[in-house]
């Protein structure tokens, strides 16, 4: 009889390390993430880092049970759909969209069923039509949202700050971007408020740069507020390069134009915000339904000085200001 047990407890180890060992040789599954980007891999690559770095914190290792397929547009706006398309036909999961209005409509116009999380450009999604609202997104949108009023004030405050004697903004912006003119509405708020005087410069193709800034070297605004869009972006060069020869103070929307040479940024931590997507990427594999899970704002936000820059047009920037700032360029 003891032999009998001592036997079947054999036979229930064996099957029992069989199975552990199964269970081992089983595959893991790996998550398709789509990834849609608006401009090129070497832009985005540092950005995404954030987003892949917050997911291996959170037990997600690219290779093996996580894996991204990227689709990058160069900027080339009438790419979106199609690229859009692709991913859904890929399959994947969910989609991340870093871009704007026009690249989280694509990916929602592809699909109706896979979540979409979108990384915060700057627009409103519940003007926009994209979700019912921030706290009960009600669809297949949710993620971050960047509210571009709310900041325009804010950068021509410390625009006006760092230069006191500043009564004159030049605001360069593409007129054919609904976001660009929002902004602009509230930057032209904001300078009511603060008694300046705003020259809306329009940029609509590669050709108006040359023309704006012949322009601008006659009428010599005090300052430069420049709004964020593919085709002011992808200039990023030739305007701090004109502000510079110029010598007229800047603020700028994305902190690349400072690293590029502009005087001052003002605006979310890109890291931070990359970072707090992982959340709803996590979230969303874990079974989560993106109607529930509330479109949040950035919560970190960063003031960056180039005080070589500053020294390079004559401008003293006030030391209370430069004490405020996150990060000084010398």
């Amino acid at each position: 009889m003891k032999k009998a047990a001592a036997q079947s407890i054999l036979v229930a180890v064996v099957l029992l390390a069989l199975g552990v060992i199964a269970e081992a040789q089983q595959p893991k599954k790996v998550s398709r993430i789509g990834y849609l980007v608006s401009s090129d891999s070497i832009t985005e690559s540092s950005r995404s880092e954030g987003i892949r770095q917050a997911l291996r914190d959170l037990g997600y290792v690219e290779g093996q049970n996580i894996a991204f397929e990227y689709r990058y547009a160069g900027g080339k706006l009438d790419r979106a759909p199609e690229l859009a398309a692709e991913l859904v036909r890929l399959k994947v999961e969910l989609i991340v969209v870093a871009g704007g209005t026009r690249w989280v409509r694509a990916a929602k116009n592809a699909t109706k069923t896979i979540p979409i999380v979108m990384m915060g450009g700057g627009f409103d999604p519940v003007e926009a039509g994209l979700i019912e609202s921030l706290a009960h997104p009600g669809g297949n949108v949710t993620g971050l949202a960047l509210l571009v009023n709310e900041l325009a004030g804010k950068r021509l405050e410390l625009l006006k700050e760092a230069v006191p004697k500043l009564a004159r903004v030049a605001v360069l912006h593409d007129p054919t971007l609904p976001p660009n003119l929002l902004e602009l509405r509230g930057v032209q708020a904001a300078a009511r408020a603060l008694g300046l005087t705003i020259q809306p410069w329009e940029v609509r193709g590669m050709h108006d740069f040359d023309r704006v800034f012949a322009v601008q070297n006659k009428q010599r605004p005090d300052g430069v507020y420049v709004i964020a869009g593919r085709l002011v972006t992808s200039n990023r060069k030739q305007i701090v390069g004109f502000t510079l020869k110029s010598r007229l103070p800047s603020v700028y929307p994305q902190r690349e134009y400072v690293d590029a040479g502009g005087l001052m940024y003002y605006g979310a931590d890109i890291a931070d915000s990359y970072r707090r997507v992982a959340y709803f990427v996590d979230r969303i594999l874990k079974g989560g339904k993106p109607a529930d899970l509330p479109v949040e704002q950035p919560k970190k936000f960063e003031f960056i000085i180039n005080l070589k820059t500053a020294k390079q047009i004559g401008l003293t920037i006030p030391p209370n200001v430069l004490a405020r700032a996150d990060k000084v360029i010398k």
